[in-house]
């Protein structure tokens, strides 16, 4: 049999093929057979009597493991076969964690070493305690979206959002003993990057690829950024095709936004955050980038991404609250949805780019003509829009736009829509007041805006 995951040759014994049997040892188990060429020809040993008594011993004090040993006679030589079982426990060499994969052996080192080491124990990455972080360090508006969408969801009970915040951590698995574990972090704590560098989204616009025109960074809770990150994506970054029907306005935007959004929460949940990269999203005036690190299931390959599989989320506890708040629909047909919502869009299906360690998600929209709004509605928007095209800073554009669209949204929607804090949309608000351009009607609870015209009349 050639050489595999399971076989390896040498034609003499070296000390330094303990690593071949470590990695073994802490892949699926393997053959070691000594005195055999690559090409499976015997050579054979000449001190096979010695190796026999030494062997077994080298691999029990340096690996601290049993194999057993046979001597197979052979008319070109003999040969020792050394069979190696998979170990439940992870097995170093002399500090050194090896591991075989395919026919190779690697060394593992870093985030992979990590996942190895946490997979041997039983334990996910986001399942690991912290020992210097309470229930009262995390932050009531994170849990206020996650109470908020999973009352929309109807994935949990009434009852069961009245409970105290340790309480539905309970609930959510989000303990191990007395301690919080990283995915409760990382969803509810306002600065999860104390513990977990890199923990936020990164958004940049590109005329070219060396081109980077304006970009942001979306921080906080991963609750926080599953809101904010596509309002922040539609309102900035992505222009939108105007058309009429009758005297409705309808905005037509590349991408439709229920696929990015899988896109993303997809990232999310199965973001390697001991990598320390943030999820990074490229968005061009024709197509849109969201890549993030990530570690696949053992023996995954593309075409198990692509076919109906498992749900093996590498962030299970953060995939199970995202679920209860309604975030994801189901396990393991991200991608199949995706896939669906582009085609009911009428736009190409998305490409994805899998390397071992991440991958990236490409939308491509289609050529468009560029839509020109009916001569009897530019009147009226150019009392207001064209004042605002006159030196006015984009987030108070943007800032209007939505209370034009809703008179009686709240500067508390106006921050989570626009991922600025309510102080900047304040600023905002108190600049179009100054122009003549909005006014309030009302008070805080029940009252509205009014736009104004060039007259001051309303509009």
């Amino acid at each position: 049999m050639p050489e595999s995951q399971l076989i390896e040759y040498k034609e003499s014994w070296r000390d330094e093929y303990l690593k071949w049997i470590c990695g073994f040892a802490n892949a699926h188990g393997g053959t070691l057979y000594i005195g055999q060429r690559d090409d499976e020809t015997v050579c054979g040993v000449a001190d096979s009597k010695k190796l026999m008594e030494d062997i077994p011993n080298k691999v029990r004090d340096v690996l601290g493991i049993i194999v057993d040993v046979d001597l197979i006679s052979d008319k070109c030589g003999d040969v020792v076969k050394i069979t190696v079982g998979e170990s439940p426990y992870p097995v170093s060499y002399k500090g050194e964690y090896h591991y075989r994969s395919g026919s190779t052996k690697q060394l593992l080192q870093g985030s992979t070493l990590t996942d190895f080491l946490l997979r041997k124990t039983g334990k996910k990455w986001d399942a690991v305690p912290l020992d210097n972080v309470s229930v009262d360090d995390l932050d009531k508006e994170s849990f206020d979206i996650f109470e908020r969408e999973a009352i929309r969801s109807g994935r949990m009970a009434p009852s069961d959002l009245k409970l105290s915040r340790r309480d539905l951590l309970e609930k959510l698995g989000l303990f191990e003993g007395d301690f919080l574990k990283r995915a409760a972090v990382l969803l509810f704590h306002r600065n999860p990057e104390k513990w977990v560098t890199g923990s936020f989204v990164k958004i940049g616009f590109f005329e070219t690829d060396s081109d980077l025109r304006y970009q942001d960074e979306i921080h906080g809770s991963l609750m926080m950024q599953a809101d904010r990150v596509i309002d922040l994506l539609y309102t900035k970054y992505l222009i939108a095709e105007i058309s009429y029907e009758n005297i409705t306005r309808i905005e037509h935007y590349p991408f439709p936004k229920d696929a990015v959004k899988e896109a993303l929460f997809n990232a999310l949940i199965h973001q390697d955050f001991s990598a320390g990269i943030p999820i990074q999203i490229s968005v061009y005036s024709d197509k849109l980038y969201i890549s993030n690190d990530c570690v696949f299931p053992e023996n995954w390959t593309t075409e198990t991404l692509f076919r109906k599989h498992r749900s093996l989320p590498h962030n299970p506890d953060i995939a199970s609250t995202f679920f209860r708040a309604g975030f994801i629909e189901s396990w393991g047909r991200g991608i199949e949805k995706i896939c669906n919502l582009c085609k009911n869009y009428r736009i190409p299906n998305p490409e994805y780019t899998v390397h071992p360690r991440d991958i990236m998600i490409m939308f491509k929209a289609n050529e468009s003509e560029k839509v020109t709004e009916p001569a009897e509605f530019q009147e009226d928007f150019r009392k207001t829009s064209g004042r605002l095209q006159e030196g006015i800073p984009e987030f108070a554009q943007k800032t209007f736009d939505f209370i034009k669209e809703n008179p009686k949204i709240t500067v508390e929607e106006l921050a989570v829509k626009l991922g600025l804090s309510e102080r900047s949309i304040l600023s905002h608000i108190a600049l179009l007041k100054n122009l003549n351009l909005i006014k309030r009607v009302g008070g805080k609870t029940y009252g509205h805006w009014e736009i104004i015209s060039d007259s001051g009349e309303k509009i």
